[in-house]
C-alpha cells in the first residue's frame, strides 16, 4: 500500500541503460521501489527515516532513500511537492 504520492516516477539515463543490460539489476530496482512505497527508506541515518516519515504524515518535504544494488548504491527521492520521484546512482547526485 503507497502511504504517499509519488507524482511521475522516472529514472535517470544510466538507470534506463542499466536496466536494459542486467535483469538482474532490474529486479533489484523494482525491489527497492517496493520498499520506498512501503516506507522501507533503505540505509539512510535515523535522522534521516525520521524526516521522511514526518514528510509522509504531513504530505510536505522531500522524500529520500537509499538502497544498495549489484550495479552500486541508488537513489530514490520524492519532489517535496510530490510532483516526481526519480531514480538515480548515487554517483550521479
Amino acid at each position: 500500500m503507497i502511504n504517499y504520492f509519488l507524482g511521475k516516477t522516472v529514472a535517470t539515463k544510466e538507470i534506463h541503460s542499466t536496466i536494459s543490460k542486467n535483469k538482474k539489476f532490474a529486479n533489484e530496482i523494482t525491489n527497492c521501489l517496493q520498499k520506498y512505497i512501503t516506507c522501507d527508506w533503505g540505509q539512510i541515518s535515523q535522522e534521516d527515516k525520521e524526516m521522511n516519515n514526518n514528510a509522509v504524515k504531513t504530505d510536505d518535504g522531500r522524500i529520500f532513500a537509499a538502497y544498495d544494488t549489484s550495479e552500486g548504491k541508488v537513489y530514490i527521492i520524492t519532489e517535496h511537492d510530490r510532483s516526481a520521484t526519480t531514480i538515480l546512482f548515487a554517483y550521479e547526485y
